[in-house]
């Protein structure tokens, strides 16, 4: 599931996975917002939080997850990734050199430290 995370700084897009995250989630949550907030400012600053509920991603989520970045590949400003979850940490760490904007992991401890990253111009 995927949940919008409220009151966050302007131009800043929170997130929050938990259990299993579907493309549904994508479709009806993720996609809209990060939409929305391209329209409104040009491009989209990101913190995802994958909290300890997190269950993993279904084959329709992980396709829905690379076209929503290659589709929108030069409006994504910043993204900060959010676990604890190692296996998530280490393919953050392998594959973010293939994103076009700063990207960076902290851990669930440090979810304000990485929502102020986030909002940094």
């Amino acid at each position: 599931m995927l949940e919008l995370m409220p009151n966050l700084p302007d131009r800043v897009l929170g997130v929050v996975a938990s259990g299993e995250v579907s493309a549904r989630d994508y479709e009806t949550v993720l996609v809209p917002a990060v939409e929305a907030a391209i329209a409104k400012f040009g491009g989209v600053r990101v913190v995802y939080q994958i909290g300890p509920a997190f269950t993993g991603y279904s084959i329709g989520a992980a396709w829905d997850d690379m076209k929503l970045g290659i589709s929108n590949l030069r409006a994504w400003e910043r993204v900060a990734v959010v676990t604890d979850v190692e296996w998530v940490a280490t393919a953050l760490r392998l594959f973010s050199f293939a994103v076009p904007c700063p990207v960076r992991q902290f851990p669930n401890a440090e979810l304000a430290q990485a929502v102020q990253w986030a909002a940094e111009a």
